[in-house]
């Protein structure tokens, strides 16, 4: 070995031996400082401004117990649930420095006939059985002196959740009382016998509704009868559902209800699925007469028309139709941030929210009152005719006409309210004293549709070995909950929530699926029109025949025939290559998206050390 291959050998030694030791060093000391760095879109795994804001107002130590199985065992569930309980408990710990020493955590491993175990079943937190037959604890328990709030179960399907749910945990500890949200509805929201989805299926009994059971997590929730002449003065929010047939005396108790200061949330609907009835031998549900609180809000300047319902190609959503194939649904609207209010606490941050066949609102508010809009149509949008937009979405596709304008689909009003009944309680011949204006400055939201509360389009069941779980499939029942919230409860809490369902859309392929659909759907009316014209002249040319020739075709029906099966040949052959290339076009970008994903880090790393490496061979040569 020559003098300088032994010094090169000495120095990259040397230099291996001091990366060594500096890189121990560092990690010795880096130890002590935790510190992670966020790179996901929506910041998931960064505490919200809603949660810092919570821990920040606490002013008397909380204590939070956290039970988790320490399980040797090393199957595909126990690795699962270990790694979930490893994100809870960097959570926690994020809260615990984010609370200032104001919370207290206690690490919990339940075994069996052990003191954890015993402070386990006292918080009513409970064991998983597991497929290997070991019991498996997952779930956390809050206190602050007398107040204690469990999460029996950490369900890894609600990781989305999670933040909001131990943040919730602890605003419940802090604030006991519950506020008081009264919910007025023909619908079966609180369980019993209702309508069966598929129809056919007949009757059966209900759970109460997922939006009930949400809303009882943080509110004292209490049924209020279609039939009330008198709303509770300690109700603070009354939601109505629906409210089909409801009688002016309702209509009165909520008109006082609301000049004593209480408030409203009222979903309105032009046709409610929810409410569909089988009649007779029909194979399919008919669906229920339509919603309004006409009285109410034609005294506060406002118009809510019954028999239309918007469409809008933007929010547009795709349904197994018959056949099982997917057909195009522009008046079942999935609305996105283009028809969401930014700027206000209930819509800021909040996910896709789902209105099927929802209605509009118009006019203009009474004076003292302002209206915010916080869910709105894009002005790629039209009114509908409601019984049209239930029956065939193909045809409002064909038929559509933007009208340019934005659609109110649920609106806010503020301030103080004056009378609907300026005479007194309706029917009424006696002197009673009434509210002919509100006491305070008070609120009223009102929606345009009530499905989007029915569960059929707000949650989704998953099956797991933990049994069925029940989970949202989008951000309807979040608004709802915003809403009261704003209302009646803890505003930081709505930013927590808002933020659980994101939305990600591949908006790319939504585009060009949007413009190959407006390529053959432009083809399908040619060929309906041309179906058309063809049938109007076969009837002349039949009219003009005797009666005994009624069977026969004539040569001008046959030519028309040929010509019209000529024409309807070559229509089809071009759907098919439409088809064919709209199928071509997002097989192509989703292959791009794909290896780009499975190419892009590789080809980084690989570069970085093609570049390293020769760094480093012109620093040897150098030398």
């Amino acid at each position: 070995m020559n003098k300088r291959s032994w010094e090169t050998w000495v120095f990259s030694t040397a230099g291996v031996a001091a990366m060594f030791v500096v890189l121990l060093g560092l990690n010795v000391v880096l130890a002590r400082f935790k510190q992670r760095v966020d790179l996901t879109a929506e910041k998931a795994y960064t505490l919200s401004p809603g949660t810092r804001a919570v821990l920040s107002r606490l002013d008397t130590p909380v204590t939070v117990r956290f039970y988790c199985s320490r399980l040797e065992t090393a199957t595909p569930e126990t690795v699962f649930l270990r790694n979930y309980a490893r994100r809870v408990e960097d959570l926690l710990e994020e809260f615990r420095e984010a609370a200032a020493g104001k919370l207290r955590i206690e690490k919990l491993d339940p075994q069996p006939d052990s003191d954890a175990e015993d402070s386990a079943r006292l918080d009513n937190i409970e064991p998983q059985q597991l497929a290997t037959g070991d019991r498996f604890y997952l779930g956390l328990a809050v206190s602050l002196l007398d107040s204690r709030v469990s999460i029996p179960f950490l369900a890894p399907t609600r990781e989305r959740l999670l933040e909001y749910d131990i943040v919730r945990a602890i605003s419940r500890v802090v604030k006991p009382e519950k506020p008081v949200v009264g919910i007025m509805s023909p619908l079966p929201v609180f369980g019993g016998p209702g309508a069966a989805f598929p129809p056919t299926l007949g009757p059966r009994n209900q759970e109460p509704w997922a939006v009930v059971n949400e809303l009882r997590a943080d509110f004292d929730v209490r049924r209020v009868e279609m039939t009330a002449e008198k709303i509770d003065d300690d109700i603070q929010v009354l939601v109505v559902i629906h409210p089909r047939d409801i009688t002016e005396k309702a209509q009165y108790a909520i008109d006082q209800f609301l000049m004593r200061g209480g408030k409203l949330v009222a979903f309105l609907d032009p046709v409610s699925l929810a409410d569909s009835r089988q009649q007779g031998n029909l194979p399919f549900s008919v669906p229920g007469a339509p919603s309004n609180l006409e009285k109410l809000l034609t005294a506060w300047g406002l118009k809510f028309d019954t028999t239309k319902v918007v469409a809008d190609l933007n929010f547009k959503m795709q349904l197994i139709g018959q056949r099982n194939q997917l057909v195009e649904a522009p008046a079942f609207l999935n609305v996105s941030r283009l028809g969401m209010n930014p700027d206000d606490p209930v819509t800021s941050e909040l996910g896709p929210v789902w209105l099927p066949l929802c209605g509009a609102f118009s006019g203009v508010p009474e004076e003292g009152l302002k209206q915010t809009v916080l869910l709105k149509s894009t002005p790629e949008s039209q009114l509908v005719e409601a019984f049209m937009a239930h029956v065939s979405g193909e045809n409002i596709l064909r038929e559509f006409r933007s009208s340019g304008k934005e659609h109110a689909l649920a609106i806010r009003l503020t301030g103080r309210f004056k009378t609907a009944f300026p005479n007194g309680p309706p029917g009424s011949t006696n002197e009673v004293d009434f509210l002919k204006e509100s006491q305070k400055e008070t609120a009223v939201v009102l929606v345009g549709d009530s499905d989007l509360l029915f569960d059929r389009f707000a949650i989704r069941e998953l099956n797991s070995p933990f049994g069925v779980l029940r989970m949202p499939a989008n951000a309807n029942l979040t608004f709802l909950q915003n809403v009261v919230e704003q209302m009646a409860g803890d505003v930081d809490l709505i930013a927590v929530r808002s933020r659980a369902i994101p939305s990600r859309p591949f908006t790319r392929i939504q585009k060009m699926q949007a413009a190959a659909q407006e390529r053959y759907q432009a083809e399908i009316k040619k060929l309906e029109e041309s179906l058309a014209e063809t049938q109007r002249r076969l009837n002349e040319l039949q009219r003009q025949k005797e009666p005994g020739q009624r069977f026969i075709l004539s040569p001008e029906q046959q030519e028309e025939i040929a010509r019209f099966r000529q024409q309807e040949a070559r229509t089809r052959e071009e759907l098919k290559r439409v088809r064919r290339e709209f199928r071509r076009e997002i097989d192509a970008l989703q292959t791009r998206v794909q290896w780009t994903n499975i190419l892009a880090m590789p080809l980084v790393v690989s570069l970085s050390g093609v570049v390293i490496a020769i760094i480093r061979r012109k620093r040897t040569s150098a030398r």
